[in-house]
């Protein structure tokens, strides 16, 4: 597997190209951009600025493992606005063209929500509602992936939706585009599940992989920490990964970073990586 790390880990603000030197000097093998509202990598970027972006990284050595996006915690493509929908949808089509001349092969999508706990005064979708509208979005989106040859990766995430493997495996299927997979989060599932079993449930859907690490016993978000400081069983992790033949790109998203030497947390991540894909060995 290669050895990623995603921009939400470094300092808010920090330009993308210093992030870039950093995760090369740290050793990491790939980075995993962010679309934003604005900034560097927006809406509004146009394909020359992200085609010149997209070889500053390239000529330090790094590739570009994939493209996330906050956005769609504020845009639902289950809400009960239409507007809001289509505003998710658009999000979604102009990351995967922003993915395609990055170079990166897949998107994150969040595909909506029930409900989120974090979100102060967030709306509640009833559960087959939400089902229907992110099913039916999803699946005008699968061809547009296929046109930018981007994979839209559906990630696990504390949104009260498809909160099974069984569930998003089914939910994948239904699409019936092999573009349209899953960006499988490791640490996400542990407050409630086993990722082992996730991983050997979804198999060959998975198209990404996101590292974390979280302790049950603190529960919430101040659950997540260090790899290797939580419940993650990264040794079967690490087995599962291997029983479906996974061998492209973990990436780890280290939220929070740390309060001082914020920098250190990059290091301390690829060491880290480093044990648990075996490379010290």
């Amino acid at each position: 597997m290669k050895k990623g790390i995603n921009i939400w880990s470094f300092p808010d603000g920090k330009p993308v190209l210093e992030c870039a030197k950093l995760a090369k000097q740290a050793g990491f093998d790939g980075i995993e951009l962010s679309l934003n509202e604005s900034g560097e990598l927006g809406l509004e970027t146009t394909e020359q600025e992200a085609l010149a972006l997209r070889h500053q990284i390239t000529d330090l050595g790094l590739e570009i493992s994939g493209l996330a996006t906050g956005l769609y915690w504020a845009h639902w493509m289950t809400s009960e606005s239409e507007a809001t929908r289509t505003k998710a949808m658009d999000i979604c089509k102009k990351q995967l063209e922003t993915a395609a001349v990055l170079g990166a092969d897949t998107i994150l999508v969040i595909p909506g929500a029930v409900g989120v706990d974090f979100i102060p005064g967030c709306d509640v979708i009833e559960y087959d509602k939400a089902y229907e509208r992110a099913q039916e979005s999803i699946s005008r989106l699968a061809p547009f992936a296929e046109q930018t040859g981007v994979s839209i990766g559906i990630e696990n995430v504390w949104n009260k939706f498809l909160l099974s493997p069984l569930e998003l495996r089914q939910f994948i299927d239904s699409i019936g585009s092999p573009f349209i997979g899953s960006y499988f989060d490791v640490g996400n599932v542990v407050h409630s599940g086993y990722p082992e079993h996730w991983i050997r449930i979804l198999g060959k859907r998975i198209k990404k992989v996101h590292f974390k690490d979280y302790r049950r016993q603190a529960g919430g978000l101040h659950g997540f920490v260090d790899l290797l400081a939580g419940d993650v069983d990264y040794p079967a992790v690490m087995a599962a990964f291997k029983e479906i033949g996974y061998d492209g790109y973990a990436a780890a998203e280290m939220i929070p970073n740390y309060t001082h030497h914020t920098e250190q947390i990059i290091y301390n991540t690829s060491a880290s990586m480093d044990v648990i894909l075996g490379r010290n060995a």
